[in-house]
């Protein structure tokens, strides 16, 4: 019994070695065919776009939160908002190099430049890939004003008219019909020029220090009462040369337009505009009505105690008016960030986008569908008659698209300024002449100076002035 023990003793401790040895080697094989440790690859990179804006800090803050709810969705995108307080100062950022947007959004005065320095890219193509239904919902005006070389170059982002906005407590429609002025009929919807100079005359009260009207005297501020009269701007609307102030339709409607503004018991003194703007003015209740376009709006709620409303531009024979229009471009940075940068454009001019944008009272959406809905017009607060904005699109006349917008304004403006606040004009119509002859300088690329009939260079203006010794109260 003891061998027998031992040698079952020996075959298991045999065995027990022999599994020992197996397991060993089978451990080692399988180590040498395990797969040595590689990371994890990185998660793919974001592309990286700068969306460049300008305006109130409510705006700014608008548009910060659209792009904010675009970078939780996006997957492969990043937006950054870079902004400024005015559209000069970000177009002097991009053409001097400091800023380089994907995307931004674009005055349509500065269309033209835009597109001959070659700083976007036209959107036809890539509006259609995406959908993006611009023939339906964006009024045709709109898509008009950005599209060159039978393209559309921007998307109409913003159209605001201009209007007029009143004080509801100095002009009285109700008091002045009693009185048996000429007031406008119907619900805001449109007024002649006669029923505007009544409605200046009734608020302008010595006793209270108040005054009728101000309009800015430069050109664009007295675009809509030329249009209006029957007049034109430029002599060509598709190729400009000069201006066209001292042809007839222009000057007969001037003349009844500047007869009403320099009229220094309706309008602000140059004392006055000294001490405030005009806006402050009527924010103090002491002007009655201004031109302005939708982004005066908030401000005009913000001030305690104001009440107002809005009226379209008033008709000198029939409803015309200009408007502040802005477009979201693209910028020329490559294919891959174009692809990225087009779908950011489709979400910003989204309803959802949009609305968001409009609730802040500031800007008036160039999308239909937007412009008519709730978000916009916001019928609990003023102006009462805030569709005005809507209808009045449609008397819209566009400028012409020039390069030299910016220079023209500075060229012409302080003569513009001098007809509005000289008391007496000998001859309008030379004068106003004299002003288109200057313009040809900068429009007319053949321009060649000649000696005007009164004798001075077609470079200077007349003398607008009856007599050296006029004077008013303008200080």
């Amino acid at each position: 019994m003891g061998r027998f023990t031992w040698r079952t003793g020996a075959v298991v401790v045999g065995v027990a070695v022999a599994v020992l040895v197996g397991m060993i080697a089978l451990a080692s094989g399988t180590e040498q065919k395990k797969e040595p440790h590689r990371p994890k690859p990185p998660a793919a990179m974001k592309t990286e776009l700068e969306f460049a804006a300008w305006g109130s800090d409510q705006e700014i803050a608008a548009y910060q939160t659209v792009v904010d709810a675009y970078n939780a969705s996006s997957q492969d995108t990043s937006v950054s908002v870079v902004s400024w307080p005015n559209a000069d100062a970000m177009l002097d950022a991009i053409r001097g190099g400091e800023a380089s947007p994907d995307l931004y959004l674009l005055p349509r005065g500065d269309l033209a430049e835009t597109v001959a320095e070659k700083r976007n890219i036209p959107l036809l193509d890539l509006v259609n890939e995406r959908e993006i239904p611009i023939g339906d919902d964006f009024a045709r005006d709109a898509v008009s004003a950005f599209s060159v070389d039978d393209d559309l170059q921007c998307l109409p982002y913003a159209a605001s008219p201009m209007v007029i906005y009143y004080n509801t407590d100095l002009v009285d429609f109700a008091a002045m019909d009693a009185e048996g002025l000429p007031t406008p009929r119907g619900e805001n919807t449109g007024w002649n020029f006669a029923e505007f100079r009544a409605a200046a005359e009734f608020a302008s009260r010595p006793r209270r220090n108040t005054r009728g009207i101000y309009i800015e005297p430069t050109l664009r501020g007295l675009a809509p009462f030329v249009y209006s009269g029957g007049g034109q701007l430029f002599d060509d609307e598709g190729e400009p040369t000069r201006l066209a102030l001292g042809d007839d339709g222009s000057t007969d409607a001037l003349r009844q337009t500047l007869e009403l503004l320099r009229d220094p018991r309706l309008t602000l003194s140059t004392a006055q505009l000294e001490k405030r703007t005009a806006l402050e003015w009527f924010q103090r209740g002491k002007l009655a009505m201004i031109a302005g376009f939708r982004g005066m709006t908030p401000d005009l709620r913000a001030t305690e105690g104001l009440n107002f409303d809005v009226m379209p531009m008033p008709s000198l024979g029939s409803p015309h008016t200009i408007a502040d229009l802005n477009g979201l471009c693209l910028a020329p940075n490559g294919p891959m960030r174009t692809e990225a940068a087009a779908n950011v454009l489709s979400y910003l001019v989204s309803d959802e986008a949009l609305a968001r944008v409009a609730e802040t009272g500031y800007v008036q959406p160039a999308k239909l569908t937007v412009a008519f809905s709730d978000d916009f017009l916001q019928a609990a607060q003023a102006p009462e008659h805030s569709a005005v904005f809507n209808s009045v699109m449609r008397s819209v006349v566009l400028a012409p698209l020039m390069s030299q917008g910016r220079e023209l304004r500075e060229l012409v403006d302080p003569d513009i300024e001098t007809l509005l606040t000289t008391p007496d004009i000998a001859d309008l119509q030379e004068a106003l002449r004299a002003i288109d002859e200057k313009s040809r300088s900068l429009l007319d690329p053949d321009y060649e100076p000649s000696e005007s009939p009164s004798g001075a260079s077609s470079g200077e203006p007349v003398d607008p002035a009856s007599s050296e010794t006029a004077s008013d109260d303008r200080g």
